[in-house]
């Protein structure tokens, strides 16, 4: 299981993600996307922290909290399918090296229990153009990763973006696939935008055949994307 599966999701329990319920920042509402142009806010010198989603402003039924710092270095990599210290075959298919430290990444999780799926708002600080990690992604569709003695096989596919303003958008599916696994498959929808130097990644994570609504995602991230733009 991964980590951020046993943030809540293990069957017939209660969400147990570790972290700290935040009070609603500015009670901002998600807006409709609107077509994608270049970010005109540059969000550089305000901490990630607080360019975060707070739990408040996450969308129902997702219960969120924003997760400590000891545990972003476990939950992040499961976002791609490569958990910490696995092996990728091939071995230019490897995500690129990250800071996960406080200053380089942030996230929240919200859970629903009812449907067994997560959302998770990523924030990281970036100067590599999402048009490299595209160009990655179209090379690596289909990738073996071995962790812990077990190997999945991890698929991606570039879905066409979702329509933000932000400097760059690209939307990915990926499926992780492991033969011994009792649960199914799991499944990551992840939308990303660019704005500034500062990369959102908002991923629906759902395990076996479950196939919740992917409005809740769609919310979550034009709200990520806008509370970045503000810099607020």
């Amino acid at each position: 299981m991964t980590v951020v599966a046993a943030l809540g999701l293990a069957a017939g329990c209660s969400s147990s993600v570790p972290g700290e319920a935040l009070p609603d920042a500015g009670g901002q509402t998600p807006a409709a996307a609107a077509t994608t142009t270049s970010a005109t806010a540059s969000p550089k010198a305000a901490p990630l922290a607080d360019l975060l989603l707070t739990p408040a402003e996450f969308p129902p039924p997702f219960d969120a909290v924003v997760l400590p710092a000891q545990a972003v270095p476990m939950a992040a990599p499961d976002l791609v399918g490569v958990p910490r210290g696995a092996t990728v075959d091939p071995a230019d298919c490897a995500p690129p090296e990250q800071d996960y430290g406080p200053t380089g990444t942030v996230m929240a999780v919200g859970t629903d229990n009812a449907s067994r799926s997560t959302i998770s708002v990523e924030l990281t600080r970036s100067e590599t153009s999402l048009t490299t990690l595209e160009a990655q992604t179209e090379d690596c569709t289909s990738m073996k990763v071995t962790a812990n003695g077990v190997t999945s096989t991890v698929t991606t596919a570039i879905l066409p973006p979702s329509p933000i303003n932000a400097d760059q958008t690209l939307s990915l599916r990926r499926t992780v696939s492991t033969p011994s696994s009792a649960t199914g498959g799991q499944t990551m929808l992840t939308l990303m935008a660019q704005v500034g130097d500062v990369r959102i990644a908002v991923t629906l994570m759902t395990f076996g055949a479950t196939e919740p609504s992917t409005a809740p995602l769609d919310e979550a991230f034009t709200a990520a994307v806008q509370k970045v733009r503000a810099g607020s």
